[in-house]
């Protein structure tokens, strides 16, 4: 269980023994007290603030408060210490017997150690993520977007959130015409006509010659000499079709599947934008108005022009947002209102949307519309994913021929394989730049965080295997491991692991809520360091070794300790979709 948890609900059973005394006025509101890791580590294990906070309702010193509370908190068997600090904090001492009690509860729950019930009375959660535009493969950029908002789908149902992982088929505006221009350009090359260099504003990427020959299949050559007004529907159609084929097969090279495809082009045909815009026009909220002129413009450089507006700035934007073209036509924010409204109509009212960072100039309109379509009862979250800098020992990585333009996600996937492509994509936070450099991330070294990962858990694994074979007569099993003698684990470095693993379900549950998927891999990042310490140290230190001959039950307390480790690193792994490896080749 998250321990940070346990502690303050101990922290707040005392306060209210304290109160129960007439040491502490009753009525105090206990909300704002919190337990979190001292700066200093070397002050202790926790420190509350439970004091500092209730001080001044109280009307009482907090080193008062402190000095009473901290002595009803050294009457517990697991704390060592609890030391009133600075104004008033408590630091709290932790001893052996409170993390071996950790150790227990992580090998009695296995696979679901750290799931929570967090999430269950938050109502479902849509995530959105990658829904690029269906006129070409992923790229690399995409496959960052892609195992951000996989990983972040996981790591909430993990914590006990309904969730549904959507794309948005942005398949209504002007990039499919261009998309099916450019696959007729490919349709008469399958022809045999000589089409030479790709006309500017189209799609140059060899990946169309695949559609034009399908096209040729489909129609032969029908419309080879046609007008655009007869093949471009049909083509546009076609072409968007093979695309999202081919994009969800690149997804499925991730490991990435999504449970729900909206179409853009279907939310405008089945009429969902007219009555989104409908509804808000009858709170007044959408009215025919003008703009004023963008900013850094003269006047006269301005053409006032009255258009129908969402009132955005009453809803935290900078200034009201247009939602049709003049040709009557609706403009993309307005398709962006009927498909947040459609969310909030499906019953969700936690919206999170995963962009490219050349979308944050959209972000606050969006967040408005939520708010305007759902009553403030919906919150969207937008996460920004920076780029991703491909690299080859510090040079920059050529485009890829296929693609005309750009490196392509099945590229990387195929050199590097799934895993270190999900893994590298979070090691840093989501909006920042992310340096993808091939040597680093195929060599095995403690500079490539896969590595050193998937490696802790194999020398884990190796040290069960090898238990099995020269410890005759010791149960090994998760359960038989769940009873052994803990209390025999007390060297600083075994405490450490123990203290790491225990960390667990805090870090899982705070990832969660702060929709920050990077932090399982930091995490694991630094349970791998606390146990490859523990590995040297024994090497180093045969009294310290894993597998002691003579002392069966130090053994079995030991591969217990061993054991739980191997179990964070997999749970961890496999919320970010990477799959443990028991033995490196």
């Amino acid at each position: 269980m998250n321990y940070f948890k346990l502690l303050l609900d101990r922290i707040k059973a005392e306060l209210e023994s304290l109160q129960a005394a007439g040491a502490l006025p009753s009525g105090l509101d206990f909300k704002a007290v919190s337990l979190d890791p001292p700066k200093d580590p070397r002050h202790g294990d926790v420190a509350t603030n439970a004091a500092m906070v209730l001080a001044g309702p109280a009307k009482m010193k907090p080193r008062d408060i402190a000095t009473a509370l901290a002595a009803r908190l050294t009457g517990y068997d697991d704390t060592d210490a609890a030391e009133v600090a600075g104004p008033g904090f408590i630091n709290l001492r932790l001893k052996p017997s409170f993390w071996t009690a950790r150790l227990s509860e992580a090998l009695r729950a296995g696979d679901a150690y750290g799931h929570s019930d967090v999430g269950n009375a938050k109502g479902p959660v849509n995530v959105e993520y990658v829904s690029a535009n269906p006129t070409g493969p992923m790229h690399v950029g995409h496959a960052r977007g892609a195992v951000f908002g996989d990983a972040l789908a996981s790591l909430l149902e993990f914590t006990g959130h309904d969730v549904t992982r959507e794309y948005y088929i942005n398949d209504a505006g002007a990039q499919v015409d261009v998309l099916a221009r450019s696959a007729y350009m490919r349709y008469r090359e399958a022809l045999g006509d000589s089409i030479g260099e790709i006309p500017s504003g189209l799609y140059p990427g060899e990946y169309l010659r695949d559609v034009g020959e399908g096209l040729v299949e489909l129609y032969k050559n029908r419309f080879h000499n046609a007008p655009e007004s007869e093949w471009l529907q049909p083509f546009r159609e076609f072409a968007i079709a093979e695309m999202m084929g081919e994009i969800r097969d690149d997804l499925e090279l991730l490991g990435v599947r999504h449970g729900v495809f909206t179409s853009e082009r279907a939310l405008v045909k089945e009429g969902k934008v007219d009555v989104a815009l409908g509804d808000l026009r009858a709170k007044g909220l959408v009215y025919q108005g003008v703009l004023d002129p963008p900013k850094g413009k003269e006047p006269e450089d301005w053409e006032p022009r009255e258009q129908m507006l969402f009132r955005a700035t009453q809803f935290g934007d900078d200034t009201d947002r247009p939602v049709q073209k003049s040709d009557g036509s609706w403009t993309y924010f307005a398709t962006d209102i009927a498909y947040h409204a459609d969310k909030v109509r499906r019953g969700f009212r936690t919206l999170i949307d995963v962009w490219g960072a050349d979308h944050g100039g959209y972000v606050k309109r969006v967040e408005a519309a939520v708010r305007a379509v759902s009553g403030g009862k919906a919150e969207l979250d937008v996460k920004l994913c920076q780029l991703v800098k491909l690299m080859e020992r510090g040079e920059p990585v050529k485009m890829s021929k296929r693609a005309g333009t750009f490196v392509t996600l099945k590229d990387v996937v195929d050199r590097v394989g799934k895993d270190v492509v999900r893994f590298i994509m979070l090691t840093r936070r989501n909006d920042a730049q992310l340096d993808f450099d091939f040597a680093v991330v195929t060599e095995e070294s403690r500079e490539n965080p896969v590595f050193y990962v998937q490696y802790a858990h194999a020398r884990c694994h190796s040290v069960m295997r090898n238990a099995a074979k020269e410890t005759s007569g010791i149960d090994i099993s998760p359960e038989s491991l769940a009873q052994a003698e803990l209390s025999r684990l007390t060297h600083p470095d075994e405490l450490a692991l123990m203290r790491a693993i225990a960390s667990w379900p805090r870090s899982v549950e705070a990832a969660a809520e702060a929709h920050e998927p990077h932090r399982i891999a930091f995490w694991l990042r630094e349970l791998a360091a606390t146990f490859h310490t523990l590995w040297n140290r024994g090497k180093e230190e045969e009294a310290l070794r894993f597998l002691v001959d003579a002392d069966p039950t130090l053994t079995r307390a030991r591969l217990a300790l061993v054991r739980a480790c191997a179990l964070g690193l997999s749970v961890g792994l496999k919320i970010i979709g990477v799959t443990p490896v028991e033995e490196l080749r």
